[in-house]
């Protein structure tokens, strides 16, 4: 089962008012540019050379290391890149919720690893109606305690289920996110896994993102420790007979020290492993926090280049009230705001002038629901204020918390004419 292609139309903000739905074979024809003015502001935007070199970097990365990728889909939500990623090599797409693997099924996802714990009964009710609707996909989500197979064993007898989930181990960390703390946990865990008769335990998973510090001895050293943890009980698996497969997946890798985590996902067990990778913000990058984080992976690497920031958004000076202060037409329902504020990184005359970069003495330090506060020294000449009406395009800190806030976004090439459009699905 697929979903209807979707149209693109006025109920999306920023697309022509008035204007006539379109397919997204459409798009391109329309010949939009967002430096002319030809759509309102604000909008966020894609950059295509920048997505195309990200995918590539990715899937080299993956493949000189022999691993597999499986790419949080809740960055974006957006079956379109989802499928430029699964071109691309992903092996499948990984999820936080039964809701979005549901959303990935219904366009086309052949792999959904929920990198969560399902627990819930409406959740357990939706998954087994996704496998029904679909007998060829495969799933698996995350276990990380005996009760939690308790659980799903109940809802298994209430409904009168018959199937087997397959799930992963999940080992976490102190004062962290989820996942088993201690290795008499994980034993327990895994051993009631493999004696359920609704469960089977297909490999092991982690998650490193939260502890990472761009200090390349502390995040080693933190990385190493977790992973020691995971071949430990994966070595133990294999011992005990927990395993149901001869395959074992191994998967870890949020978007900022995956290369640590690379090293440890294909072990000598005896057994074939499926090392897989799970960075979700590496399509689109970032121009701040993901930035630092890429650095460390640069040097850890000796790489002159790794990825590229896809991710703007672009909105109009609207006001310029006092010396020193503009008011921009983006806010808090535009951007993210979780990590860091928005960084100005061009501005263009909204008449189709060529995009300049911003004076180093601007900066946006506040956001709210429509408005951005672009602080700017008003000592320096006239020519280095903003100019009402202009286009001021800002790069972004984590993807994730932009994207939930567009249900479309063009994507442009190098002159910012607008070559396709993607949809989300939040």
């Amino acid at each position: 089962m697929t979903s209807p292609q979707p149209t693109y139309g006025p109920q999306f903000k920023g697309f022509p008012a008035g204007g006539a739905p379109l397919t997204r074979e459409e798009i391109p024809a329309q010949g939009w540019n967002l430096l002319r003015g030809d759509l309102a502001l604000p909008l966020a935007v894609l950059k295509r050379s920048a997505l195309q070199h990200n995918l590539h970097w990715m899937r080299d990365f993956c493949a000189q290391r022999g691993l597999f990728l499986a790419p949080h889909g809740k960055t974006s939500m957006s079956p379109e890149l989802w499928r430029m990623q699964l071109d691309a090599g992903a092996w499948g797409i990984s999820f936080a919720t039964v809701f979005q693997a549901a959303v990935g099924a219904r366009h086309g996802v052949p792999v959904l690893l929920i990198a969560n714990q399902v627990i819930q009964r409406a959740e357990l009710d939706a998954l087994a109606l996704l496998h029904a609707e679909q007998p060829g996909l495969r799933s698996m989500f995350l276990v990380d305690s005996v009760g939690q197979v308790d659980a799903i064993e109940a809802w298994a007898s209430g409904r009168a289920f018959r199937g087997r989930f397959e799930v992963l181990l999940e080992l976490g960390i102190a004062g962290q996110r989820t996942g088993i703390r201690t290795a008499e946990e994980a034993r327990q865990t895994a051993a009631r896994i493999a004696a359920s008769p609704v469960l089977q335990l297909a490999g092991v998973e982690c998650y490193e993102g939260t502890t990472a510090y761009c200090d390349h001895a502390k995040d080693r050293a933190t990385v190493q420790g977790l992973m020691d943890r995971v071949d430990a009980i994966a070595r133990e698996a294999i011992a005990q007979g927990w395993f149901a497969h001869d395959e074992i997946i191994l998967t870890a890798g949020g978007s900022a020290i995956f290369d640590l985590v690379a090293e440890r996902l294909t072990p000598d067990l005896g057994r074939p492993v499926r090392g897989v990778l799970r960075s979700g913000c590496y399509l689109t990058h970032d121009h701040q926090r993901y930035t630092r984080y890429l650095c460390c992976v640069g040097e850890r690497l000796n790489l002159r280049e790794t990825l590229r920031p896809a991710l703007e958004v672009l909105a109009c000076v609207q006001s310029q009230p006092e010396p020193g202060l503009a008011l921009l037409s983006m806010g808090k329902r535009d951007v993210a705001y979780d990590l860091d504020l928005p960084q100005p990184v061009w501005r263009s005359d909204g008449r189709g002038g060529v995009p300049q970069s911003v004076p180093p003495h601007w900066r946006i330090d506040a956001l709210n629901d429509q408005h951005g506060y672009l602080r700017f020294d008003a000592s320096a000449p006239r020519a280095e204020w903003p100019q009402l009406g202009e286009t001021v395009a800002s790069g972004i800190s984590h993807p994730c918390t932009t994207f939930d806030k567009w249900r479309w976004l063009p994507v442009v090439d190098e002159d910012y004419t607008v070559v396709d459009a993607v949809t989300t699905w939040f």
